[in-house]
């Protein structure tokens, strides 16, 4: 009897992609997760075809713009306008002579000039003012270059100019044994926006926020700060999501210098730096920003309609092009290499993903995120992107802000993802507001909690958040306006027995806790929130008469001894270092180990601490007993009602629980005083 033998015509299935092995209802889209990955492959192919490397693909930035050749002593200036019929580099180097400088266009659209020392040594120098002259087959205008690295803006006219930047002495940077993978092992991440950071009414810098708020942000813990409006923007109260130059460090802040100090700063204290990055769209301004660059209205962006986001009202980059891919991929470099950045925060991944944008859409099922809604060249450009920044930071963290759930958005390319590291759970802050703005808190679902806390992918990591710049801005309120509403500022005084004031600072501490320790793998403050800052944001506009009172912060609050607030500063420190030291965030999935509606009870388990949660109004339950996994003695090691903390000192943290033998259980009894919750370990 012979064995039988495979045809070497037979084809044999290749095993499933790990992404469909872990989520086997995704097996119906497995073809499509192929066909991502094949046709990454196929651009990574045709890209080390041309360039070498994707490291090399991404370096547009050196060659584009304006840059010092010391070989040819001289200044090279090349842009990108294959539409364009005519350019010109103009500036105080020239007096603005648009005819002075003209550029010479070569075959793949580039055009370029050199200005040699020996004519421009003395004219073109640090600080110079200078833009691009753009003629085109609709006209003409004077531009901000496309790779441009500083503008900044007129005092009294408000137009922005191209500045050189060529100070005498560099940067020295003194960060080279900061690492990532030390420093952030569960991201503790602070979200902050350099210019509202100040208690002054008015702009803060890179400097003062280097001096003045990193310091708050290490001692509370944290392990990563998350810059805001970084990229130069024309409109502050964007709050830097209408970019319109790209390369450019704001200097409403001030200098590229002074933000390299910033970061490096915030490596010596042992803090990852991340930027909110925004490839999502761009500015609509052509003075100041690259939309309708060329003449030809479709050169960075869609052509028509799909080029612009009616909502956002800024124009949507065009990712099947090979040159936006170059443009966008390069900025990631730039930022990584040039700055030192450890990361980024991708904004508006939804509606890059979808021509829909995510606008009125349900994601109700797996059929969203494979059929024809979905933008595939978006898919490319990100899985690009996720290449490239571990290519060059191995270690880099990538954060995706996107709504739809997109299986495989936070999985390795080689599983079939998209390769982000973690999604921002934009349904957690969304919960509490809803539940603050229409719930009483007597009727609080801790079913509907627990779900909506631990509702995310598995496998793919989330940073958890109870409230972010969103639910700060002028036309919200943060948690702390909606659980004190008048009381924040009249009721915040040390002694002030107000109830309301009571109930606000129980409940802002136990929704943080809450969200930390069941809603993801890492976490996310706003700058000031952690006390329960007393108002919004709103940067000075037309409509309150230009008023920066509202885009600042009152850390003096949080500093004064009589005041309330400082007890939940002192409760977020607490809470972050507990959660530091216990690795809570890298300790998988919490397991419920006893939900009690009529009490309001929660009680759950989550790496080594026992958290349970007493919720409700008014009853505190003495020896409250519920089935705990090991048997031993546990100890006190946060107490939301701790006088530190504002609390009522009901319960004597210096207490030893041992566990009691019921019906072959081990439980614990506890005095649970209402709106409390009580951390502990087994000793």
């Amino acid at each position: 009897m012979t064995t039988p033998t495979t045809s070497p015509d037979s084809a044999v299935a290749p095993a499933a992609l790990p992404l469909v092995q872990h989520d086997p209802w995704l097996a119906p889209y497995e073809p499509v997760l192929r066909r991502r990955q094949q046709r990454l492959e196929q651009r990574l192919a045709d890209i080390r075809e041309q360039h070498g490397t994707l490291s090399k693909f991404a370096s547009a930035h050196q060659r584009l713009g304006l840059h010092y050749d010391g070989r040819r002593r001289g200044h090279w200036y090349r842009e990108w306008a294959p539409a364009a019929q005519a350019l010109s580099l103009i500036g105080d180097f020239n007096d603005w002579n648009r005819q002075a400088t003209p550029l010479t266009k070569g075959e793949d659209g580039v055009w370029e000039a050199f200005l040699p020392d020996k004519e421009y040594k003395d004219r073109l120098t640090h600080h110079s003012l200078y833009k691009v002259h753009v003629v085109s087959a609709h006209g003409a205008q004077d531009r901000l270059p496309a790779t441009l690295r500083r503008a900044v803006q007129h005092p009294e006219t408000h137009d922005f100019a191209g500045q050189v930047w060529r100070p005498e002495t560099l940067f020295a940077w003194t960060d080279q044994k900061f690492r990532v993978a030390n420093a952030v092992r569960e991201p503790l991440i602070y979200e902050a926006h350099v210019g509202m950071a100040l208690e002054e009414a008015r702009v803060g810098s890179y400097l003062e926020f280097a001096d003045q708020v990193l310091p708050r942000i290490a001692a509370g813990g944290y392990n990563c700060v998350q810059l805001m409006a970084v990229m130069e923007h024309p409109y502050y109260g964007s709050f830097g999501y209408h970019v319109a130059n790209f390369f450019a460090v704001s200097s409403r802040f001030g200098t590229p210098e002074e933000l390299k100090y910033l970061i490096n700063e915030a490596h010596r204290l042992g803090l990852a730096v991340l930027l909110d990055v925004v490839h999502s769209h761009a500015v609509k301004n052509e003075a100041e920003g690259l939309a309708n660059f060329d003449g030809s209205g479709h050169q960075y962006f869609h052509a028509g309609t799909r080029g612009e986001h009616s909502g956002w009202d800024s124009r949507l980059f065009d990712y099947g092009k090979p040159e936006v891919q170059q443009f966008l991929l390069s900025n990631l470099r730039y930022w990584l290499e040039d700055f030192h950045i450890d990361g980024f925060r991708f904004d508006g991944i939804t509606s890059m993903l979808y021509h829909h944008h995510g606008e009125g859409v349900s994601f109700g099922g797996y059929e969203s995120y494979f059929g024809p809604e979905v933008d595939e060249d978006a898919v490319l450009y990100l899985q690009l992107a996720t290449t490239l920044v571990h290519e060059i930071k191995r270690s880099a963290l990538l954060i995706a802000e996107d709504m739809s759930g997109m299986p495989g958005l936070c999985r390795p390319i080689a599983e079939g993802g998209v390769g982000f590291g973690y999604r921002l759970g934009m349904g957690i802050p969304d919960y509490w507001i809803k539940l603050l703005k229409h719930t009483r808190d007597e009727d609080w679902n801790l079913y509907d909690l627990w779900y909506v806390l631990n509702n995310r992918r598995d496998g793919e990591k989330t940073v958890a958040y109870a409230e972010s710049h969103d639910q700060a801005l002028v036309g919200d309120k943060t948690l702390a306006q909606w659980l004190l509403d008048e009381a924040i500022y009249q009721h915040m005084a040390r002694h002030d027995a107000d109830p309301v004031a009571a109930r606000g600072v129980a409940l802002h501490k136990l929704i943080r806790l809450l969200t930390i320790s069941l809603g993801g793998e890492a976490y996310l403050n706003f700058i000031g929130n952690e006390f329960g800052h007393p108002e919004w944001v709103d940067f000075p506009r037309e409509g309150n008469d230009w008023s920066h009172h509202f885009a600042r912060r009152q850390w003096n609050l949080a500093d004064n001894p009589d005041l309330k607030f400082q007890y939940l500063l002192n409760f977020d420190r607490a809470m972050i270092q507990l959660v530091r030291s216990s690795h809570l965030l890298a300790a998988g999935p919490a397991r419920q180990l006893h939900l009690d509606p009529e009490n309001q009870v929660l009680v759950f388990q989550r790496g080594p601490l026992l958290l349970a949660f007493n919720l409700h109004t008014e009853h505190s339950i003495p020896d409250y007993r519920f089935v705990v996994p090991a048997a031993g003695r546990y100890r006190i090691v946060l107490d939301s009602d701790a006088p530190d903390f504002g609390g009522f000192a009901r319960i004597d943290d210096e207490y030893r629980y041992e566990t009691l033998e019921e019906n072959g259980n081990h439980k614990l009894s506890l005095y649970l005083p209402s709106r409390t919750a009580l951390v502990l370990e087994l000793i």
